[in-house]
């Protein structure tokens, strides 16, 4: 076992559950999520969340944490995670950290960007322009001053996208440079971090086949259950890929086919944004899957070697 946090990183479907509940076992591992959505309950099918079977051959923190209409930042999820941490580090165990969410990601080993404080009015003024005009005008705006943070937020992200504009608007500067001042010499834990990546088109193979795997297993049905409960389709939650597409379809607003094809695309510019965020991070060593068949005897040769 090593002192430093292990983590296993890389876009979605690239295969990281797989990989990273055989190493838990080889490494007596436990797994922290670092993901975004896999946090909330209920959210099972289209969060490609590990199954009750992968959940007891590996022991997860960090998910099925909060309710779906409950607020949640990154800073809580930072909080959560510490106190994971610890508790794997306390019990003689090696903490490994699994998932896709870069900002997550950093706001654990780096700590979380310290932006100006939010302004109210500011705030209010951009939500009612929201709600007016869409929050596509808001973030063709943050296109515009800030390209790089609206490659990684998606256009319904209005909490972020908001975000982004609230920054720039009170600094003057970008919020994705701002970003680049977390000092990795200052990080909060010491850790070694694999990025699983493989060809594009395979990728894109692996994300339309989960899609259609997804479907089949239920997530039609997954987020009807969840309109029937009462959650508000605006909900951060549900306005995430997997849930938006299908709610639209449910709504009568597109047909199933359309909803599907948009799911895929949408899943597959997730994944783009993942990569672009993980690329940026000269500290992750990449792990082709294609070429790198013996992946788990692979990586723990270079966990030992460390």
């Amino acid at each position: 076992m090593t002192s430093k946090l292990l983590c296993l990183l890389g876009p979605t479907a690239v295969g990281k559950t797989e990989i990273a509940i055989e190493l838990a076992q080889r490494l007596d591992a436990e797994i922290i999520s670092v993901d975004s959505r896999q946090i909330y309950r209920q959210m099972d099918i289209g969060t490609a969340k590990p199954t009750l079977e992968e959940r007891q051959a590996a022991r997860h923190h960090l998910i099925d944490c909060i309710d779906i209409s409950q607020p949640f930042s990154v800073a809580d999820y930072q909080s959560l995670v510490d106190t994971a941490i610890a508790d794997i580090q306390n019990r003689g165990k090696q903490a490994l950290l699994v998932g896709g969410a870069g900002l997550y990601f950093r706001a654990i080993v780096d700590g979380l960007f310290e932006g100006p404080g939010a302004d109210p009015t500011l705030r209010e003024q951009l939500e009612q322009e929201a709600a007016q005009h869409g929050v596509e005008v808001l973030h063709e705006r943050l296109h515009v001053c800030d390209p790089a943070s609206a490659d990684r937020i998606h256009p319904n992200n209005i909490v972020r996208v908001i975000r982004a504009l609230e920054v720039y608007e009170l600094t003057g500067t970008p919020m994705s440079e701002l970003q680049q001042q977390w000092h990795p010499e200052k990080q909060r834990y010491p850790f070694i971090a694999f990025c699983l990546t493989m060809p594009r088109a395979l990728l894109y193979r692996r994300i339309e086949q989960r899609v259609d795997m997804m479907l089949a297993n239920g997530l039609i049905a997954e987020v009807e259950t969840l309109l029937a409960a009462g959650y508000a389709r605006d909900t951060v939650a549900l306005q995430s890929f997997g849930y938006r597409e299908l709610i639209a379809y449910l709504d009568g607003n597109c047909t199933y086919m359309e909803a599907v094809s948009q799911l895929k695309q949408n899943t597959r510019r997730f994944a783009k944004r993942q990569l672009t965020w993980f690329r940026g991070d000269i500290r992750l060593e990449w792990i082709d899957r294609e070429s790198t068949p013996d992946i788990v005897p692979h990586l723990l040769e270079k966990i030992r070697g460390i």
